[in-house]
């Protein structure tokens, strides 16, 4: 993979890590703008209703979402230092990049928020474009 991709792979790491505490800080009214703005752009028809039991769902969002991206961050430095024999921990990775996308996807359709789908495939496509097209998937040479 080249210096770009691995940038780009590592950036997109800690662009999840922002969205993650976007989400947590949703759990104090003060610092609830951003979610607020987020959530009205992919469900302009139902104001959020930040109550308690929300703002705890959302903090908690948020922290597994940070705890998520840095443990993505951990693997694919990982898989940065292991060069040509990563193909296993790059495969994992998206493993877990696809269980996220379809679980989801397939609950933001269900529950009304079906222009979820928009960002997730971007975001989905940014992280498996550096994977896919940086060569990082063939088995390793004899």
């Amino acid at each position: 993979m080249s210096r770009f991709w691995r940038t780009w792979t590592i950036g997109w790491c800690w662009a999840v890590s922002l969205f993650g505490l976007i989400l947590a800080a949703s759990a104090f009214e003060a610092t609830s703008g951003p979610t607020r703005l987020l959530f009205g752009l992919l469900n302009a028809h139902a104001a959020l209703d930040l109550d308690a039991p929300m703002r705890f769902s959302l903090g908690i969002l948020g922290a597994v979402t940070v705890g998520w991206s840095l443990t993505l961050l951990a693997a694919v430095q990982a898989a940065h230092l292991l060069g040509d024999r990563a193909r296993p921990i790059w495969m994992l990775v998206i493993g877990s990049l696809v269980v996220w996308y379809v679980v989801d996807s397939a609950l933001s359709v269900a529950t009304g928020f079906g222009l979820n789908l928009l960002p997730n495939t971007i975001f989905a496509a940014a992280f498996l474009l550096p994977i896919i097209g940086g060569g990082v998937l063939k088995p390793p040479a004899p």
